[in-house]
């Protein structure tokens, strides 16, 4: 998530929300030196509609340490490079599966869900799989990562135990059966993969998302700033926008005014939907269509945008 949530040389340096960014995965479980292309290929597919980067570089490629701002505190994504000590490399295949699609490192430790688990554990096995494989053909980095900066009782993680038995469901994305292919790839890359939902649904005190308030918008975003409204209400949504002013959003920043969209969002689309075949791009514009029209005026609730962020 959420297919709209890196700071390498081309982009401003910016911190995103766990609900940007984040790990995921694809295909057969095999052993990276016996992987086929095809695998490596399909997970290298899947890394970027996940939006891995977003959250897990600051500058070196998934080296972990860029910090992800949020009104519980400061989180530090760790290193997912494929060193063995200080990153993931010792992990096994059923490791990576595991803090995917339960939230638990190698160790059995809860994660915060500034990992976007909750969306991620929708992944398919297949895809689960395909990501790790290509994973652990990164480059390594010896980096270290601080302590994340929490305010209590978020700091207490042995707590999560309990937000996750009344918050969090573990399990695979099942399809509708009631709609068609199309939508439910759609719907499989927003819940699953782009983990949209993760940034541009309001979150209750205890930081789970409104269901209510589902891709609404909020006004305490990454760092603070306010994620857009983006169900088919067409007061303060995106239900003015045609389906082909949409997928020119996802492939290019480009809104229907002619204006861009700031320096986050460009990084998301960038690293995430700007990445997908025309196919996928098409299936998430007929996902995103049909989410269901929530009036939320987030001009009027909101301070104003600093412009002068975007040059920060």
């Amino acid at each position: 998530m959420s297919v709209f949530k890196m700071q390498i040389s081309w982009f401003p340096k910016l911190a995103t929300l766990a609900a940007l960014a984040g790990v995921a995965g694809c295909i057969l479980g095999m052993g990276v030196a016996r992987a086929s292309d095809d695998l490596l290929e399909h997970g290298e597919y899947v890394f970027y509609a996940a939006g891995c980067i977003s959250c897990h570089t600051r500058d070196q490629l998934m080296a972990g340490g860029r910090p992800v701002v949020t009104p519980f505190g400061t989180f530090y994504p760790p290193n997912a490079t494929p060193q063995r000590e200080y990153g993931i490399g010792s992990w096994s295949e059923q490791d990576f599966v595991r803090a995917l699609r339960e939230g638990l490192s190698p160790q059995g430790e809860h994660y915060y869900p500034a990992f976007p688990y909750p969306s991620y554990t929708r992944m398919t096995q297949r895809d689960m799989q395909a990501l790790y494989a290509y994973l652990m053909t990164l480059p390594e980095s010896t980096r270290t990562i601080q302590s994340h900066k929490l305010r209590w009782p978020f700091s207490n993680r042995p707590m999560l135990s309990y937000w996750k038995a009344r918050r969090f469901t573990a399990g695979e994305f099942v399809a509708d059966p009631e709609k068609s292919t199309q939508w439910n790839r759609g719907a499989y890359l927003a819940e699953a993969l782009g983990h949209c939902g993760e940034c541009h649904t309001p979150r209750d005190y205890l930081g789970a998302p409104r269901k209510d308030y589902y891709m609404a918008g909020t006004c305490v975003g990454p760092e603070g700033r306010l994620v857009p409204n983006i169900t088919s209400d067409r007061e303060t949504g995106i239900g003015n926008w045609t389906d082909r002013q949409l997928a020119t959003f996802l492939g290019t920043g480009r809104r229907p005014d002619g204006s861009f969209t700031g320096p986050m969002m460009a990084e998301v689309l960038g690293t995430g939907s700007m990445r997908l075949t025309r196919d996928d791009l098409r299936s998430l514009v007929i996902y995103l269509q049909s989410v269901p029209p929530v009036h939320n005026d987030l001009d009027s609730k909101c301070a104003p945008f600093d412009e002068s962020y975007i040059y920060e």
